[in-house]
This record gives structure tokens, sequence and C-alpha cells, in this order.
């Protein structure tokens, strides 16, 4: 298993609730999902903007994983548990590539501006978990 696998696998056997945990949130569905996405990574939203937030997340989180761990960003972006199987509106790359291509063809990530530091910190705790 994969060191940033066995992170994730411990963090969520370890704990039981989560910063993003939608449980109570209110979500709000679009269909404008580049639209959506972009705006995530250069402001903060303070919504949860759904199928958006999860292409968000699969896409830092494969950056992070290609910068950090030397994976294949195209290859993680696909791995239908990348997010641990915790996000039910995450698509693997493979399911929506036309999107993702249209989203990366615009997308200049930025670790500083919108949701991404966020992201980040939650990314830390779980991929650097008992580090």
């Amino acid at each position: 298993m994969k060191n940033w696998k066995a992170s994730q696998a411990a963090y969520h056997t370890a704990n039981k609730s989560f910063k993003d945990d939608l449980t109570d949130e209110d979500i709000v569905y679009s269909e404008d999902i580049v639209e959506d996405v972009l705006r995530h990574f250069v402001e903060y939203v303070d919504e949860w903007i759904y199928p958006a937030k999860s292409y968000v997340v699969g896409i830092c989180y494969a950056k992070w994983l290609e910068r950090d761990f030397g994976e294949d960003f195209y290859e993680v972006l696909d791995d239908p548990d990348l997010l641990f199987g915790n996000d039910p509106y995450f698509v693997p790359y493979s399911e929506d590539e036309q999107v993702y291509e249209a989203i990366l063809r615009e997308l200049d990530f930025n670790e500083d501006l919108g949701m991404v530091p966020d992201i980040h910190e939650y990314y830390r705790e779980e991929m650097f978990f008992g580090s």
C-alpha cells in the first residue's frame, strides 16, 4: 500500500468527525461545473456547491500527491478512492475527461487563493497523519 493511502486510511480510522461533514449543511447543486470549479480556486466560496467542490478537492489532492509523493497527477485523479470514498460527488478523471480538461486549461493553480488553503490544511492532516 502506498504511504499516502496508508496515512489516509489511518486518519479515517482514527477520526470519527470531520471538518467537511455535510450532514447539517445546505448543499447547492450546480450544473456550471467548470465555472464553479474555477471560482473556488480564486475566491472564498461560502457555500457547499456540488459537484464542483468535489472536482476542486480532487484536483488539489492530485497536484499535492504529485508534488509530495511523486505520484502521477492523472493516475491519482483517476483513482475512485482518491478521496477515500467519502465524497459521493467525486468523479474520476476517466469518467469526465472533457470537464477536467476544460478546467485544467483555464486553471492557474495558486495555493494561496480561494478555497485552496482550507483544502490544503485538510490534505496535510489526512496525508501526513501520525507524522
